[in-house]
């Protein structure tokens, strides 16, 4: 049954999965290292982008950020459900689909590892114009962004192929 699903795809899907994993670990180990070194100053300020670590407790964006643990746990079980299925949706899809689901899964299980060792996850990334601060997020949101996007504009155009077909 296993020998089924590892093939040479699966080499490439893990690989597509651990990488973008291994890199939102080293970005944030990175961050946080700095902002050991700086004493929690600003790691790094410019016009459009500030780096600056702040520990979320919610999901994207700081939404549903909770003070009780108990409410917390209930938020990331769901969070490890959700990529299960999403495991499951990309071993059944095929195409860019299929690489969409990986990177956010990748990008998933990067902030699924915070929620679990750190119960927060580390933030970084401050784009702003002048004093519109856009929220404060991470390399996986990146990866997830961009993920769910692609799906979106899939969905979209086979949509649109279908209804002229």
């Amino acid at each position: 049954m296993i020998s089924k699903f590892i093939n040479k795809n699966f080499y490439i899907d893990f690989s597509i999965v651990i990488s973008v994993y291994f890199i939102d670990r080293l970005t944030k180990m990175f961050v946080i290292q700095l902002d050991k070194n700086n004493l929690g100053s600003d790691i790094f300020n410019s016009t459009y982008l500030n780096i600056v670590l702040i520990w979320n407790k919610g999901i994207a964006f700081g939404l549903l950020s909770f003070n009780e643990d108990y409410l917390y746990n209930i938020l990331s079980v769901i969070i490890s459900m959700i990529v299960v299925v999403l495991v499951i949706m990309s071993i059944k899809s095929q195409g860019f689909k299929r690489y969409s689901l990986l990177m956010v899964i990748g990008g998933a299980l990067g902030n699924l590892h915070d929620r679990i060792f750190f119960k927060a996850v580390p933030d970084f990334i401050d784009f702003h114009i002048g004093s519109f601060h856009w929220f404060i997020f991470n390399v996986s949101d990146i990866f997830i962004t961009f993920g769910i996007i692609s799906l979106i504009v899939l969905e979209i155009s086979s949509n649109k192929e279908e209804k002229y077909e």
